[in-house]
């Protein structure tokens, strides 16, 4: 399978939020760098290093096509040619529930290589529900 040639960070990153809400698996695994120095933090869980490990905690939660609906919003964005950081907000449903489960901040880290940008870091956690941080966020980095 030939991996999609993302042309930039925001295209690699509504590609990782739309293959979770297909629950494919091999579309979310394509935004992912192939590279060995990848690290992913799911809610509550320890880091997971390494592709192989980051991979099957991906196909773990996505099992017989699990759907989540993810709602992202108020992204901060740093960037430079080579890499981009993304941080967002989270909330997600899984497919047939309309209760949201708890606020997720969430980064994502996109290096460019000689095959368009890739995700190197996912890293999820939860926001106290009454977190009020004012004018300090959402704002644009670079």
């Amino acid at each position: 399978m030939s991996k999609a040639n993302f042309t930039t960070a925001l295209e690699a990153e509504a590609a990782f939020y739309q293959a979770l809400a297909d629950g494919n698996f091999d579309a979310l695994m394509s935004v992912w760098s192939e590279e060995e120095e990848v690290v992913c933090v799911h809610p509550g869980g320890p880091r997971i290093v390494g592709l192989a490990a980051v991979s099957e905690t991906w196909r773990q939660i996505l099992t017989e096509g699990n759907r989540v609906k993810i709602d992202v919003s108020q992204a901060v964005v740093s960037a430079s040619a080579m890499m981009a950081m993304h941080c967002v907000f989270e909330r997600v449903a899984a497919e047939g529930h309309l209760q949201r489960g708890p606020t997720l901040a969430a980064t994502n880290v996109y290096v460019r290589g000689p095959n368009g940008w890739r995700m190197v870091l996912h890293h999820a956690s939860p926001v106290p529900e009454h977190a009020d941080f004012g004018d300090l966020s959402p704002r644009v980095v670079h």
